[in-house]
This record gives structure tokens, C-alpha cells and sequence, in this order.
């Protein structure tokens, strides 16, 4: 008698990473990376306060003396700067959050991400235990987005705040609050794919570059 082999699941000709979700996910991470490195220049590297001080100091070693307002001015030109270049990320992630509403609904089959939690959720069901906590990243992703579009949509009610002084206080403590859950993804998100990496799926790093494997039916 002939031993049953187990059949593989059939497969459609596309990636389990389509191109547009491939871009987004690079195209986000740089943009985000560059947005938080702007706050780090702002409350760590360079801080205003003391760069008032440090300018006296300098221009003192030269024989050039200035006053209080006007190093304080100096000052500001480098943290406005440094504010520009975050406005300026932050209108382009703006635009690549759109772009990703765009790419979701262009999934097809199994590239969308409900099919991907269905998957994960019936080989839950028939006892996998490799993927238990697969179902719940893809939950984090849906809350991620959810406060990334938090954080951009006050983040453009800052920067025209001229049309909402009367909620400008609100949205800038939500945006400052979403930016630390921000911060606690992206920590997150980087010591699981390194987890996932070392442990029950390796490749997953280089799936998001090239795409994967053929997606399963679904």
C-alpha cells in the first residue's frame, strides 16, 4: 500500500510581499527613522538651551561679543532648521501613508492582509504553536497604523495651525504621545524580526526585499 504524502497547499504566481507593500515598508521605515532622528538632534544632540552658552563661549575666543537676545536668536535658527527638516518628513510620510492606503486595496488573493490572519489563524487552530504569536503581530501592524495616521494627521494640524488654534493645543500633545508609541513599535518591531529571524523564520528580513515565497491560495 502506497504511504499518503501530505499535499502541498496550492499557490498563485504572487509573492507573499507584493512590490507596493515592499516599497511602503522601506520607503516608511527611512521616513520615520529620519523623523525621529530630527527629535533626537532637537532633545539629546543639539539642545537649545544650551547652545545659546556654548555660541557666547565660542565667539568670546574670537573678541566677538553679542547679546542675550541675539544668541538667542542664533540659537533658534538651528532648532527652526532642524524643525523644517522634520515638516518636511513628516508632509512625505503624510503622502506615503496615503500611498499605503492605496496599496491595500491593489492586494490580491492571499497578499491581503486578512488572508494572511485567516492563514495564521486556522494553522493556530489545528495546533501550530509557531504561529500563536503570528496573529497577534498582525494585529500590532493594524494598531501601528492606526496611530501612524494619528500622529500625521495632527502632525499637518500643526503645521496649518493657523486654520485650527482652537484644537492646536490637543493635537500637540496627542502627536507627542503617538510619537513615543511610534518609538515603542519600531523598538518592538526590530527585536521581533530578529527573534523570528534566529528562531521559527528565518528569511523573514530578506521576504521583505524580494518578496518571499508564492502566496498561498486563499
Amino acid at each position: 500500500m502506497t504511504p499518503q504524502t501530505e499535499q502541498a497547499p496550492p499557490t498563485t504566481g504572487l509573492k507573499r510581499n507584493s512590490l507596493g507593500l515592499r516599497i511602503w515598508h522601506w520607503t516608511n521605515s527611512a521616513l520615520v527613522s529620519a523623523q525621529l532622528l530630527t527629535i533626537l538632534f532637537l532633545s539629546v544632540i543639539v539642545k537649545t538651551k544650551t547652545l545659546a552658552p556654548e555660541f557666547s563661549k565660542a565667539l568670546a575666543e574670537k573678541g566677538v561679543q553679542m547679546s542675550p537676545t541675539d544668541l538667542r536668536g542664533l540659537s533658534r535658527i538651528v532648532s527652526h532648521r532642524i524643525w523644517d527638516w522634520h515638516i518636511w518628513l513628516g508632509l512625505a510620510l503624510a503622502v506615503v501613508l496615503a500611498y499605503r492606503v492605496l496599496v491595500s486595496f491593489r492586494q490580491r488573493g492571499g497578499q491581503r492582509t486578512a488572508a494572511k490572519l485567516a492563514r495564521l489563524k486556522a494553522r493556530t487552530a489545528q495546533g501550530d504553536p509557531t504561529v500563536g504569536l503570528g496573529v497577534w503581530v498582525r494585529y500590532s501592524y493594524r494598531a501601528f497604523y492606526l496611530v501612524l495616521a494619528v500622529m500625521v494627521v495632527t502632525g499637518l494640524i500643526l503645521v496649518f495651525e493657523d486654520y485650527f488654534r482652537s484644537i492646536e493645543h490637543t493635537a500637540k500633545e496627542i502627536h507627542n504621545a503617538s510619537m513615543y508609541l511610534v518609538i515603542a513599535f519600531v523598538v518592538a518591531h526590530i527585536l521581533g524580526v530578529f527573534r523570528a529571524e534566529v528562531t521559527h523564520e528565518p528569511g523573514i528580513t530578506s521576504d521583505m526585499i524580494h518578496g518571499g515565497r508564492p502566496v498561498e491560495n486563499a
